[in-house]
């Protein structure tokens, strides 16, 4: 996995399943992450090829509930993000879809009480030496790239200084948020602070952080010297974010997507009557 001059697509909670991030990358997006599995969760999961509709899913044993789907074609491109507050349980989720996945990234950055409250997210980053039990044990055990993406800490050197823990680990880059735990979507954010830890770190960075546009895009990697720039809510809004020709119309975009759900959720073709 590569992580310079790309466009990412970040991982969102009941958005980044499979039909999102195939429009997404048919639009652009370079890197894809999927939406943030806990580690419970993924533990009590079994690997299955579903051959009827070309993926690869992970069911929750016992049931028909798929916690994961991938597919070939996203091969080199999908992150695997997992919330998790355990180095052995982390290892043993990230064992279980390694090898269908470009990448592994501990999520440290959600301040979802839901997260927070079970030692995940946001939590562990009052928590570096939890921080670096969890990756070291991902890095010693695991051939595929281990990442994490973070929130600003209290004040800019805080920040720095966990980054730079961060990268001492091995990991092969780091997405950073530019907001702090306290911070709400309206707050703008902070590219000077992310700037801060780009000027100290030699692992990429990914920026993420108020890109709205396509030429947001070379803007908050002019103003902090990111190597690649992450966007979540506009990529929400329009998928067609990442096209160098411009947004499509939402309507369009909706269209592409009722037919990206059709094929890797055939019991939801109906969608298409929308």
């Amino acid at each position: 996995m590569e992580y310079e001059n790309k466009l990412v697509l970040a991982p969102m909670v009941r958005v980044g399943t499979l039909p999102f991030r195939l429009l997404a990358s048919d639009y652009g997006a370079d890197i894809t992450y999927a939406e943030e599995i806990v580690d419970h969760k993924m533990i009590k999961c079994e690997r299955k090829v579903n051959e009827c509709i070309g993926t690869t899913d992970f069911v929750e044993k016992g049931t028909d509930n798929v916690v994961f789907r991938t597919c070939n074609q996203e091969r080199n491109r999908v992150v695997f993000q997992m919330g998790t507050s355990d180095a052995v349980r982390a290892l043993k989720a990230a064992q279980i879809v390694c090898k269908d996945v470009a990448a592994v990234d501990i999520n440290m950055g959600c301040p979802k009480s839901f997260s927070v409250s079970g030692g995940m997210g946001a939590a562990l980053l009052t928590r570096p030496d939890l921080i670096h039990d969890i990756l070291t044990t991902l890095r010693r055990n695991l051939d595929t790239p281990v990442t994490c993406k973070i929130r600003l800490l209290k004040s800019s050197q805080d920040t720095v200084e966990l980054a730079r823990r961060i990268e001492k680990i091995g990991v092969s880059a780091l997405a950073v948020h530019g907001r702090k735990v306290a911070d709400r979507p309206r707050d703008p954010a902070k590219w000077d602070e992310i700037a801060d830890i780009v000027s100290t770190l030699s692992i990429p960075v990914i920026a993420n952080g108020d890109v709205f546009e396509y030429d947001d895009f070379q803007r908050i990697k002019v103003a902090t010297g990111a190597s690649s720039v992450m966007v979540a809510r506009a990529a929400l809004w329009n998928a067609s974010i990442f096209s160098p020709k411009g947004e499509r119309h939402w309507e369009d975009v909706k269209q592409e997507y009722v037919r990206k759900v059709g094929f890797s959720c055939p019991c939801l073709a109906n969608l298409n009557a929308i």
